[in-house]
């Protein structure tokens, strides 16, 4: 429907106070000049609250017929105006001083000019006198003040049918309504009327509690709206969600309407209010962006766990319905009844539903994404035990110069992750032209961030500029090498365990976030061998270290996704010194791996890692548990 009279935020500051009496049976006078959220601590009943507003509209009548009248009444204060009896003197001096009561129960007045001196006092009628005695004397209560002193007050104007000169909806505008589906019992039903006004006839929607008319809302065919001045704003249709379990909030008159043709009468219109024993809201708001933005707001302030939307269908095969009427109009009630049954729970933040991951199951199961079942890493004996999945981390350790670094950053290992080609030649020196071609594909392939302070960077350093480098040229794989390299000033007050969990929380979110792959080589601090744990690496006899020996904290495999062990033969006696060991300790995702070893051999002059032979991989297992049983006889 058309965007609603005076904008968005002034439905939605009259709904605040409506959810408030509706749900809490509390309420609250809002008003911009209030400052913060706007809501006063003079809390009252709703019942209490129109008794007040009745008195003051009483009070401030009877002032306007003594010629005081006021741009903006203000209650609990003194405001000046210029007499009426005197008229200021030659000066128009501003000498009447006028005085309401915060509760409404009297209001008086008196100018100060030397040469009029005319006061007076007035007070709504049905005030007791003890009552107002009791005021007088300062004895009331701080509650019984029903707004905050010095706050200015909009009257709430009363309207009586008969001043509107209502009638009932000509032959030309029941049949504006049956093109669009509304039939005339329910204009009937809803008391909508016309009326003539400014020279044309106006459709006129009646705002009513328990049956009583509160406000009216008029809207011209070619979709100009207004309305009364002054009324106290509530929904429209509010009583038809008195005791409703379920209720359907809509944008627009015309909507609620046409839901009532589908069969729902427990709809309402926007902009106040919503019954405090409602279970289950449902909003369905217009589709463009105020509408959706409105849904927003009203799930926010009415509580998301119990609002439910919806999704409005095609009307064609391009275009989609954008209101409740124009479903009923082009697919009919039977449609916009399956619209509001499909409604679906309003999204919370961090609570799902399995469906909200459906479309991430069908691409597993049918491997349609590219990325489901993780990116092979180019040697065969290590994809059977781990492949590179964007989002995840992989913590990868080793003693110094095991060849963690070179095993991360060589070209089958990353290049997958990235999305480039692999480059490479023949073990011969390479032409002119393949050397350009190769620092090209460098420059394309690989991005450095590079601290060039003389301090050390920080993790948040790293993450701000890997998630600049993300956007910028949408690389997929992130190398953090080392950990020790990094600036660790944690607080006092905080243990290295928990500075270590929070640096890799923050590292897994930006994994997850950019759909990026981190690589965190951080180096052992303690090595272990058979049953013997040797505090110091020189100790160290060269069995492969453990993820659990990472300095630091045993949060490095605790958090990770993945645990790599990089090791690599130092004794000629147990095997070719070029065999490099790669441990899967860790794989979080039994999907694409589980754990296990895969054995790799280095080429010195082409500086590329390939699958050793079946005789090597026997050779260096047979030898490891020859160690192993040594170590355990000792």
């Amino acid at each position: 429907m058309a965007p609603l009279v005076g904008g968005l935020a002034t439905p939605l500051i009259a709904l605040l106070m409506e959810i408030g009496m509706r749900f809490s049976q509390q309420w609250w006078l809002w008003h911009p000049d209030m400052g913060g959220d706007g809501l006063s601590h003079h809390v009252r009943s709703m019942e209490e609250r129109r008794a007040c507003e009745e008195r003051l509209g009483q009070v401030v009548e009877k002032m306007k017929k003594e010629g005081i009248d006021m741009s903006q009444w203000r209650l609990g204060t003194f405001q000046r105006t210029i007499c009426p009896q005197c008229e200021g003197g030659s000066t128009e001096e501003r000498s009447l001083s006028v005085f309401i009561r915060e509760d409404g129960t009297h209001g008086n007045w008196t100018c100060f000019r030397a040469n009029c001196g005319w006061k007076g006092y007035t007070q709504p009628d049905g005030v007791p006198k003890a009552y107002q005695a009791k005021k007088d004397s300062g004895n009331e209560n701080e509650s019984d003040q029903e707004v905050k002193a010095n706050q200015p007050v909009k009257v709430i104007r009363k309207l009586r049918e008969e001043d509107l000169r209502l009638e009932p909806l000509c032959d030309e505008l029941v049949t504006y309504f049956s093109e669009r589906m509304i039939s005339a019992k329910t204009l009937r039903r809803n008391n909508v009327s016309q009326r003539k006004r400014n020279n044309k006839i106006v459709i006129a929607f009646t705002y009513r509690r328990d049956k009583v008319l509160v406000g009216c809302k008029y809207r011209e065919v070619s979709k100009k709206f207004s309305q009364e001045a002054n009324t106290e704003k509530i929904l429209y249709g509010l009583d038809d969600i008195k005791q409703a379990r379920d209720i359907i909030i809509v944008e627009g008159e015309i909507d609620k309407l046409s839901m009532e043709e589908a069969g729902y009468c427990n709809c309402v219109s926007v902009p106040d209010g919503a019954p405090a024993q409602a279970s289950r809201i449902i909003l369905a708001t217009d589709a463009d962006p105020p509408g959706q933005a409105l849904a927003e707001e009203l799930a926010r302030r009415l509580g998301k766990e119990r609002c439910w939307r919806v999704k409005w269908p095609k009307k064609n095969e391009t275009e989609f319905c954008k209101d409740a009427n124009e479903v009923l109009m082009f697919l009919g009630p039977r449609a916009l009844k399956e619209v509001i049954e499909g409604a679906e729970l309003y999204p919370i933040r961090g609570l799902f539903n399995f469906k909200d991951f459906f479309p991430e199951i069908d691409s597993y199961y049918l491997g349609i994404h590219g990325d489901e079942l993780g990116i092979p890493t180019g040697w065969k004996c290590m994809d059977g035990l781990y492949k590179v999945v964007p989002g995840e981390l992989t913590i990868v350790t080793g003693v110094p110069n095991s060849g963690k670094s070179f095993v991360i950053t060589s070209s089958w290992f990353s290049n997958p992750c990235f999305g480039f080609y692999r480059y490479g030649g023949s073990v011969e020196r390479m032409s002119k032209d393949e050397f350009e071609e190769g620092k090209e594909w460098l420059n394309e392939s690989f991005h450095l961030i590079r601290c060039e302070d003389d301090c050390l960077p920080s993790i948040d350093w790293v993450l701000n500029l890997a998630k600049a480098a993300v956007l910028r040229h949408g690389v997929r794989g992130l190398v953090i090498d080392p950990y020790n390299e990094l600036d660790h000033q944690r607080p006092p007050n905080q243990t290295e365990t928990e500075y270590v969990s929070q640096i890799l929380t923050k590292i897994k979110r930006f994994a997850q976030h950019h759909s990026c792959h981190v690589w965190f080589v951080a180096h052992p601090r303690q090595v272990s061998f058979g049953v013997i744990v040797c505090k110091k690496l020189h100790n160290w006899t060269g069995a492969p270290p453990n993820m659990y020996d990472i300095s630091g904290s045993a949060h490095f495999i605790n958090k990770c996704d993945n645990g790599i062990v990089i090791h690599r033969n130092r004794d000629p006696d147990a095997g070719p010194v070029d065999v490099v060991q790669v441990c899967m300790k860790k794989v979080r995702n039994k999907v694409i791996g589980q754990i296990g070893d895969a054995f790799l051999t280095y080429d010195r002059i082409t500086g590329e890692y390939k699958e050793a032979d079946e005789a090597i991989v026997a050779k260096v297992v047979k030898q490891q548990i020859r160690q192993k049983s040594t170590s355990y006889q000792r």
